[in-house]
């Protein structure tokens, strides 16, 4: 392997889509390359994943972060000046070495994913290759184009709590091209937001761009998502199909469901019995976190009884750590989880939690966050290691299309064959069922 010698790090304090301080890393390296990333932060978080570290007291809500570009400045770039960025797992290692908490509490996720994605950027400067083909590289994967998963209204945390599910979205498998699946996503879009203005439902956009709903049960959500697919032109279930996040964790609590806009509480089962219905009378091929963090016992139930015909991602339940996917494969909890860098707190942690959801044969989507920027390293992240989806957020708001426009210019790069269609979904009723009538 090659030599390129880290030589400097700074760090410095930037601003996120919510108007909250984050922290921005750059690395130079000693023959002048430069990489530069910005960590993101979460509304919704998992129990188990990496800690941002804050400043708390008064100013900015307690929401600075002057400790975290500190802890690198003093403490992190110390540790890794004279290291080869070409060498991610080296650098990795060297910044987990300083913190020996499991959820980065001493140095901050926030410090940490954005050394390691400014090593990862460091690197592609040196290499002068695209970062999604070093991606590959570092993963041993076969890069392409994934399938989008786009947030038609928020709920949850994400929306002031207006519906207590978080991410009503849509996704594309029947598109044959990524610009295919933001065009129909956008008529969509448009159409669920005439619906909710024609109806007095309207009340702004959510924190990821999707629509801020004013509905008086959960289930109006999918019926209204239904109503705009179809005023889009689209038969809901063919081309287009329904992605929920459920977020469960953040209602939830030892096997007990509090649903605020409906004023009524459920039982395990009858959560899983609920979401049941929803699958059964809606085009929904995805579900993340049906049950909460704390409810293995919901998780495995729930996946034995609709893991055959839908997608079941962890996000809080999976925190991007690869022991907590390897236990849910031993525990049949889940059949997908979500990559979220921030979440793991470092590049080569995040690819390990891929790389284990891989050889298990569960389905892989790599993540923004609800604290978003203009970084746009997770949309080669998610072409260079396969990962076959993609969830950003919704098809407005700046922080978003960033993403989702570097996505097509790496599609014309790589050539529209690149994209992965409905691959991810191929074990679903809707993957069966074009499959039969092709």
């Amino acid at each position: 392997m090659p030599n390129e010698l880290i030589s400097d790090v700074n760090a410095r304090r930037v601003w996120d889509s919510r108007g909250n301080p984050t922290v921005e890393v750059v690395v130079t390296t000693q023959s002048g390359r430069v990489g530069r990333a910005i960590a993101p932060a979460g509304a919704s978080r998992g129990a188990r994943e990496a800690i941002d570290m804050r400043d708390g007291g008064s100013a900015l809500n307690g929401m600075d972060v002057k400790r975290a570009v500190k802890n690198v400045e003093t403490r992190i770039a110390p540790a890794i000046i004279g290291k080869n960025v070409l060498n991610q797992a080296e650098v990795d290692q060297a910044i987990l070495d300083l913190d020996p908490s499991k959820l980065k509490s001493e140095l901050g996720g926030n410090a940490t994913v954005a050394t390691s994605l400014a090593v990862l950027h460091a690197a592609v400067a040196a290499k002068g290759v695209p970062l999604w083909r070093h991606c590959a590289d570092l993963s041993g994967n076969e890069p392409s184009l994934p399938l989008p998963e786009i947030q038609i209204f928020g709920g949850g945390a994400h929306a002031g709590r207006r519906v207590d599910i978080q991410d009503f979205m849509v996704m594309v498998p029947g598109a044959d091209t990524f610009d295919e699946v933001m065009e129909v996503t956008s008529e969509v879009y448009r159409a669920a937001g005439a619906i909710m203005k024609q109806k007095g439902r309207l009340a702004g956009v959510a924190d990821e761009g999707g629509w801020w709903p004013v509905f008086d049960h959960n289930e109006e959500a999918l019926e209204t998502l239904v109503r705009a697919i179809e005023l889009a032109g689209e038969k809901p279930g063919d081309r287009v199909v329904i992605s929920l996040d459920i977020a469960a964790s953040e209602f939830g609590s030892n096997g007990r469901y509090r649903l605020a806009l409906e004023d009524r509480e459920l039982g395990r089962d009858e959560m899983i019995a609920l979401l049941g219905r929803w699958l059964n009378d809606y085009p929904i091929l995805s579900i993340e976190d049906p049950l909460a963090e704390d409810d293995p016992e919901g998780m495995r139930a729930f996946t034995q009884e609709f893991g055959s015909r839908v997608q079941i991602i962890g996000d809080d339940y999976l925190v991007t750590n690869a022991a907590l996917l390897e236990e849910a494969v031993r525990d049949g909890a889940c059949n997908a989880v979500l990559i979220k860098v921030n979440q793991a707190g470092t590049v080569t942690e995040s690819m390990d939690c891929l790389a284990a959801a891989k050889a298990a044969g569960y389905g892989t989507i790599v993540s923004a966050r609800s604290g978003e920027t203009e970084d746009v390293s997770i949309s080669h992240m998610s072409v260079g290691f396969g990962a076959g989806q993609l969830k950003v957020g919704s098809i407005t708001r700046s922080e978003r299309t960033a993403k989702w426009n570097e996505c097509l210019r790496i599609a014309d790069e790589m050539g529209q064959g690149a994209f992965v269609k409905g691959a991810p979904l191929a074990s679903t009723v809707w993957a069966q069922k074009v499959g039969e009538e092709a």
